[in-house]
C-alpha cells in the first residue's frame, strides 16, 4: 500500500546519522505491517536497513540478533550446526508467522517484537530464551530490557519516543537447554491462538513461556519438573482471567484450555 502522507525517507548509515525524533516519525525495518494498511499520522520514515547491521552474530556469550534481521535469515542461520539445542526453536517460530515466503524474506525480528502482537512468534522465541533487548535512547545512550518486559500488552511495547530497538541478545546458557515447542490455531493457516515453549536445564530446572493465548508473554519457572497437576494449577495461577487474549482468533476460555493442554504436552516431552 502507498503511504501518501510520507514527505521524507531518512536512510541513516549509522547511529550518528539518526535524525532527531519528531511527531509523525516511524522506524522502517521490513515494512510488512507498516505498508499493509493506511498510516495517515505518519510524515517521515527512518529506514534502518541502510545501517547494514550483521543479521546474526554468534559468540561464546550467546547469540546477537539484529533488529533488522529477517525471519528468513534467522531461520537459515538456525538450520546450521551451532551446538545450541534450543536454537532449533527458531525454525518453527519463524514458520508460525504463517506468512508467504515473500513475508518471511522481508519481515524482521525487531519489527515482529515492536509490533507486540500477542501471536508474534519472535516474541515467543526471544522471551523463552531469556532474550534481552538492547535499546538505543536519544542522546547516545542505551538500555537493556528483557523481552519478557518489552511487550507489555497487546500492541504495546516498552519503547519510549525516539528509542530504537538495536538488537536482541540470547544467552548461551539458555540456548544450551533442551526445548519443546507447541502451537495451535483455529485454522491450518490461521494466526496462533496459543504458542508455548518449554525449556529444561541440565540441573532439572524447567521454564514454560506462554504467548499468543495471553495479552503479553507469561513465564513460569520451576526448580524441578512439576507433576502435571501442579503445572496446570501454576498456569492457572499465573494468568488472571483478564490476561487471556480475546479476538476473532480465539476466545479466552478456548485459549486457556489449549494452553493447559499444550503445557502438559511440553512437560511430557521434556520429562523424557
Amino acid at each position: 500500500m502507498d503511504l501518501n502522507t510520507i514527505t521524507a525517507v531518512i536512510r541513516p548509515h549509522g547511529r550518528d546519522d539518526l535524525p532527531a525524533w519528531q511527531a509523525g516519525d516511524a522506524v522502517l525495518g521490513g515494512g510488512t505491517w507498516l505498508f499493509s494498511e493506511p498510516q495517515p499520522h505518519l510524515r517521515r520514515l527512518i529506514d534502518l536497513t541502510a545501517c547494514a547491521w550483521e543479521p546474526v552474530e554468534a559468540g561464546s556469550a550467546g547469540l546477537s540478533i539484529a533488529a533488522t534481521c529477517t525471519l528468513a535469515a534467522l531461520d537459515a542461520f538456525a538450520a546450521g550446526a551451532h551446538g545450541w539445542s534450543a536454537l532449533a526453536l527458531a525454525g518453527p517460530c519463524c514458520r508460525a508467522l504463517y506468512g508467504s515466503f515473500k513475508i518471511l524474506n522481508q519481515a524482521t525480528v525487531g519489527g515482529n517484537l515492536c509490533l507486540a502482537l500477542p501471536a508474534g512468534p519472535m516474541t515467543a522465541l526471544c522471551a523463552a530464551l531469556d532474550g534481552i533487548c538492547l535499546i538505543w535512547t536519544p542522546g547516545g545512550g542505551e538500555r537493556p530490557v528483557p523481552v519478557l518486559d518489552f511487550v507489555t500488552d497487546a500492541g504495546v511495547n516498552a519503547l519510549r519516543p525516539g528509542e530504537i530497538l538495536r538488537r536482541i541478545d540470547l544467552p548461551a546458557r539458555t540456548l544450551a537447554r533442551r526445548a519443546a515447542f507447541r502451537q495451535v490455531a483455529l485454522s491450518p493457516e490461521g494466526r496462533s491462538g496459543a504458542l508455548l515453549i518449554g525449556t529444561r536445564d541440565t540441573d532439572g530446572a524447567f521454564d514454560l513461556t506462554v504467548t499468543a493465548a495471553t495479552r503479553r508473554p507469561v513465564r513460569l519457572a520451576f526448580d524441578a519438573l512439576p507433576d502435571e497437576a501442579a503445572l496446570a494449577v501454576a498456569l492457572d495461577g499465573a494468568v488472571p482471567a483478564a490476561l487471556w487474549y480475546d479476538d476473532v482468533h480465539g476466545r479466552p476460555d478456548w485459549r486457556r484450555h489449549v494452553a493447559v493442554r499444550l503445557a502438559l504436552e511440553i512437560r511430557r516431552e521434556l520429562a523424557r
